[in-house]
């Protein structure tokens, strides 16, 4: 259940995160809504939550990071799955000491076939390397530990181990916690494996069966009865198989059963066996278009002005071209399938109660925008923010894959340190005495994220039109010019002083012929032997004290596109390229390189060698709180006859080490 108190600073994060049928859940919606209601230098927000949606949670930790208040994350009872990362947003953050906080990758449940099956992975892999992202800026280990606490194991960390892990920063004194706000069993069930607690622990963070209400008689038995009644709904069309009406006596005999659970436990009893049901179930009602007999599956759809919404943002994005396979598939059993522009406008206005008799096209797309109760903005920002995603991901690059990703809480200057080293053990003098070691100073350099964005304009005429394919075009052309905004900005400071790259905290570019740190290869025109110098180079570089050498290797070969062809040929050849008689003398840089980038951002012969990123990054891109994607913002204006569309996207660029790199201006 989500409150806020009467002085306007705790917030409750007690139930499921997202749309349930649990009158507890927490939107984030809701939860944004009323935080940003609440003007006060400090909140406290408790939870006491098993977890969700992850585009929820996503979006409320986001609303945390964003608001100007000192953020406490005070976690009473459990934290897990999305709640640990909504946790993560507290500036600062404890546990009570009979609490518990679970980290795990994020999860679904879907049916189709191999491509589709791929391509929810893939999302879940974006899932969590946002997560992975707030895990890291919380416990400042890193991505790649950050990244392997997203393995797909259940971590569960009491008070103590997530203090050490650095998840939180206080413990403190176990709070009472009302039995309302418990996690039940069937919730407890999904997320924490037989013996994985003792009974006493599972005594402590389970509902106990509830006692009747304190409420009128009449109020309890209508509240019963609309329980029954909902769970006979969900049982009613699969009461014939095996099993099913027993599990159904035993939800409607069990009053601590809420509709939600029972629904849960009926998908799991459909599933025993893996034997589909005959069609497409969707709550109650068989899917039009269901596929034959032998092919059907279960699956869940949104209801009611949801599923309108995602319908009709299906079709409109089939309509232009820009729908991926499944999102054809869901345009194709859509009642609103062949709906115009000014269709969908018109439908929208009248589920808002809003008539259209005698509204002529323009003054319908007019109303249809401006209304505040017509979904119609909602469908067009939806759609658009779709285009504009899907453009943004398939746009190619090649920062990404000689870049180091990173995040940013805010848009002051960020220090990215590298530490000094002690060197090598001495020698115990006749005395017995050990030598005293002293770190050096270690050096700093700076990332600052900064906002680049785009505004257009939708107009009544575009939608009277039905020009589908003008407006959706655009936000594909904003999620393409995001991506490039971002690469333009990393050649940009590459190609400083002449290729050398940007000034660093030294005085001197990016690459120069610093004493014990030259990262400037002798010029030559490319060739195995210039590659096997410039490696040399590389290899020889030291740690920031001068004690060791770092044994750094080149896994990018980077150049312009003029020589891209030259260089992927000397990578893969099995004799040097270059040596007359090849059959006696094998290519010693053969395989040298994991990739080969070439693009014509860079002119002229010069290129360059990367050490990996997670290795020895050199140049990083970090976004603000770890988004990676433009977020598209609508509004209307007096100015614009219709709506106005901004696309944003806060990041920033820098030269944070020069050891993980090499040049060579080559020759023409």
């Amino acid at each position: 259940m989500f409150t806020v108190n009467a002085t306007g600073t705790e917030i409750f994060i007690f139930g499921d995160i997202g749309e349930s049928w649990s009158e507890s859940s927490v939107t984030a919606a809701n939860f944004i809504k009323e935080l940003n209601a609440i003007n006060a230098d400090e909140i406290t927000v408790r939870i006491n939550s098993v977890g969700g949606s992850v585009p929820d949670g996503l979006a409320i930790f986001n609303a945390l990071i964003r608001h100007p208040a000192k953020i406490n994350v005070a976690i009473d009872g459990i934290a897990a799955s999305i709640a640990s990362l909504i946790a993560m947003a507290g500036d600062h953050v404890e546990m009570a000491e009979s609490s518990l906080l679970m980290v795990h990758a994020p999860w679904t449940i879907v049916a189709g076939n191999a491509p589709e099956l791929r391509e929810h992975a893939d999302t879940l892999d974006r899932w969590a390397e946002a997560m992975a992202t707030s895990y890291a800026r919380k416990t400042r280990r890193g991505m790649t530990h950050a990244r392997a606490l997203l393995d797909g194991a259940d971590r569960y960390f009491s008070p103590e181990e997530a203090l050490a892990e650095g998840f939180i920063d206080q413990i403190t004194e176990s709070v009472a916690i009302a039995a309302h706000s418990r996690i039940p069993q069937d919730a407890l069930a999904r997320f924490i494996k037989p013996g994985q607690l003792s009974t006493h622990q599972r005594e402590e963070f389970t509902m106990p069966t509830p006692a009747k209400p304190n409420a009128p008689e009449t109020e309890v038995l209508a509240r019963e009865k609309t329980r029954r009644e909902d769970i006979r709904m969900r049982f009613q069309p699969f009461t014939q198989r095996e099993g099913v009406q027993a599990l159904l006596d035993s939800c409607l005999d069990d009053y601590g059963v809420t509709p939600e659970a029972a629904g849960e436990r009926l998908l799991h009893k459909l599933a025993e066996g893996v034997e589909p049901v005959a069609g497409n179930y969707v709550f109650g009602q068989f899917a039009e278009g269901a596929p034959t007999a032998g092919s059907p599956t279960i699956r869940t759809l949104p209801s009611g002005n949801d599923r309108y919404l995602a319908d009709a943002s299906a079709c409109l994005l089939t309509r232009a071209g820009l729908a991926d396979k499944e999102t054809r598939r869901q345009a194709s059993k859509s009642s609103v399938r062949n709906l115009s522009l000014v269709d969908h406008a018109k439908h929208s206005l009248e589920r808002a109660g809003v008539s259209t008799r005698g509204m002529d096209p323009m003054k319908i797309a007019g109303y249809a925008l401006t209304q505040t109760t017509s979904d119609f903005p909602v469908l067009l920002e939806n759609t658009m923010h779709k285009a504009l995603l899907d453009a943004y991901q398939i746009e190619p690059d090649t920062w990404s894959r000689f870049c180091r990703t990173g995040s940013v809480r805010d848009f002051r200057a960020h220090s990215r340190y590298r530490t000094g080293s002690i060197g090598n053990y001495d020698a115990v003098n006749e005395a017995g005495e050990f030598v005293n070691k002293a770190f050096s100073d270690g050096e700093k350099s700076t990332i600052q994220a900064d906002t680049k964005g785009a505004i257009i304009n939708l107009t009544r005429k575009m939608l009277v039109n039905d020009d589908l394919g003008a407006f959706l075009n655009i936000a594909s052309d904003l999620g393409r010019g995001g991506k490039r905004t971002i690469e333009a900005a990393v050649f940009a400071l590459l190609n400083e002083n002449a290729g050398l790259g940007p000034n660093m905290a030294d005085g001197n570019p990016l690459f120069h012929a610093r004493a014990g740190g030259n990262n400037i290869g002798t010029g030559a025109a490319l060739s195995a032997a210039t590659i096997e110098a410039d490696r040399v180079v590389m290899g020889s570089q030291t740690d920031v004290s001068g004690n060791d050498f770092l044994y750094l290797r080149p896994a990018v070969w980077l150049g312009p596109l003029g020589s891209g062809a030259s260089a992927r040929t000397i990578n893969d050849a099995q004799y040097d390229p270059d040596t007359a008689n090849k059959l006696q003398k094998p290519n010693a840089v053969r395989g040298l390189f994991d990739e080969v980038l070439d693009t014509p951002r860079l002119t002229g012969t010069r290129y360059y060698l990367f050490a990996s990123p997670g290795q020895a990054p050199v140049i990083e891109v970090a976004f603000l709180n770890g988004q990676m994607e433009p977020e598209l913002e609508m509004q209307s204006l007096f100015s614009v006859d219709g709506v106005a569309y901004r696309a944003r996207l806060d990041f920033g660029v820098a030269a944070i080490d020069y050891r993980g790199a090499v040049t060579n201006a080559g020759t023409t």
